[in-house]
């Protein structure tokens, strides 16, 4: 390995993208038009992959397909879903499957299709740290050039007047779990690997999966319709109160748009963070689609008489857990209602536990002494999806997907993925290559600001009559 890093010899760039998902991508593809930007982006994956373990023959995003990488800011892009359709010869096929839904792979397949074909993409190149260089008023980006194998090879410096962060989550496993996780003798496995163990979890005896999301439903629903009738061998935890419905009503599907980002965005910091406790509805609720699905299954499986080998269990926190010998877990449970507690003895265990944003601190540790924070130290964000810094620094610094304690529910919301680049590019121009529009929603989320009424005076009043009598 060259352990001289290459300094890049041209003038700074506009732009470096760190992290290359869906919301990086569709910056990159929304900024490909705009000519007078020099942008570049940068991930240390060989190829862009869509949480590959989740990939389930059947699952669907939930979102319309028109939240594509572009669609609602630049309907007319090259890079829109329906363009990919059109590439591959499947425009008719899709008009006549009325799916306004997709499923996950397509997705995927889309997104993969758009980074064969965009310039200015870097994978393989893992970004090690960011720091401003006030005697040239840019950012300085070091990264490590991978090789095949994902061995460093070779270290590089990128310089750029404004970066954008979208370096996207990582899985998240409780506390009390951790310990079987790190033992690879124990099947213990997040989510979002599913698809990697899904052999070795269909032919476990019994399954125990937790987490009663999306995922989990997914996970469940699977593996359910693998198992043999009368030996299904499952369990389904969950620590909400009830396995529910995400909300996707038409008017509770307004909390994912611009409207409501914005007003979030205005309450106060305490505000915020009351209501991102009790809105997990919107987002961690399952598709009802899935929950008749399971129902579904789990009928079918009664009609010789007799119940399934399942059992499906809401309002469960895992306090503990352990291992038994070598080949089982023994997972510590306590009911948050009945204040009740229990053990049960498990093959495997799937965790559809979520996400947690990936840690910035290591990336941003130069510029630590520039960051402001709120009072729980967490970065602040601005209504264009700036961290707010030092006024001496003159670029800017934008994130993506890092931004909920801010913004809200619609943060990773795959919706307002195209708005938001577009706004971060008509910020980062200073004129509008993209308009976007003054309202998005019906609902109206705090009330109206007018000023009181005040009656006029007296004479006023009076000279206003006689003109209207003509007098």
């Amino acid at each position: 390995m060259s352990t001289t890093p290459h300094h890049e010899a041209h003038a700074p760039r506009d732009l470096v993208g760190i992290g290359i998902g869906p919301f990086n991508l569709s910056l990159a593809a929304l900024a490909h038009p705009l000519t007078e930007l020099d942008t570049a982006f940068y991930e240390q994956r060989p190829r862009f992959d869509w949480h590959p373990g989740l990939l389930i023959d059947g699952a669907r995003i939930q979102v319309p397909y028109l939240a594509d990488l572009v669609t609602l800011a630049d309907p007319t892009s090259p890079w829109t879903y329906l363009n990919y359709l059109k590439a591959h010869d499947r425009l008719f096929p899709f008009y006549f499957a009325e799916r306004f839904h997709i499923q996950r792979a397509e997705y995927d397949n889309y997104c993969r299709w758009v980074t064969d074909h965009l310039p200015g993409l870097h994978f393989r190149h893992q970004v090690d740290a960011v720091r401003w260089n006030p005697e040239r008023d840019v950012f300085e980006v070091d990264y490590t050039q991978l090789d095949a194998d994902g061995e460093a090879e070779a270290l590089g410096r990128t310089y750029t007047r404004n970066v954008v962060l979208g370096v996207g989550s990582e899985p998240y496993v409780p506390d009390p779990l951790k310990p079987l996780v790190e033992t690879p003798t124990v099947p213990v496995i997040h989510a979002a690997d599913y698809l990697t163990h899904r052999d070795t979890l269909v032919t476990a005896p019994h399954v125990t999966v937790i987490g009663s999301g999306q995922s989990g439903a997914e996970v469940f629903l699977d593996l359910l319709r693998a198992r043999p009738v009368g030996h299904e061998g499952l369990h389904w935890l969950g620590r909400t109160e009830a396995f529910a419905p995400m909300e996707y009503s038409k008017l509770g599907l307004e909390h994912f748009t611009p409207d409501y980002t914005r007003y979030f965005r205005a309450l106060p910091e305490n505000v915020r963070d009351r209501l991102a406790t009790t809105q997990w509805q919107l987002h961690k609720g399952i598709d009802a689609d899935t929950i008749a699905a399971i129902h579904d299954e789990l009928y079918r499986r009664t009609l010789h008489g007799g119940w399934p080998d399942t059992v499906l269990t809401p309002g469960v926190r895992v306090r503990t857990a352990g291992r038994i010998a070598t080949t089982k877990i023994e997972l510590h449970l306590e009911h948050t209602q009945q204040n009740t507690r229990s053990r049960l003895t498990t093959d495997a265990v799937v965790l559809a536990t979520g996400y947690h944003d990936r840690p910035l601190d290591r990336l941003l540790a130069g510029l630590d002494p520039y960051l402001r924070r709120d009072s729980r130290d967490r970065p602040r964000v601005d209504n264009h999806f700036r961290l707010v810094l030092d006024p001496t620094v003159t670029g800017a610094l934008h994130v993506q997907n890092a931004e909920r304690h801010t913004h809200g529910v619609g943060t990773p919301d795959l919706g307002l993925a195209a708005w938001r680049s577009a706004t971060i590019l008509n910020s980062l121009t200073g004129k509008e290559p993209y308009p976007l529009p003054a309202r998005t929603a019906f609902t109206t989320f705090g009330l109206e600001h007018h000023q009181p009424h005040m009656p006029q005076p007296r004479q006023a009043t009076q000279t206003l009559t006689h003109l209207i009598e003509g007098r």
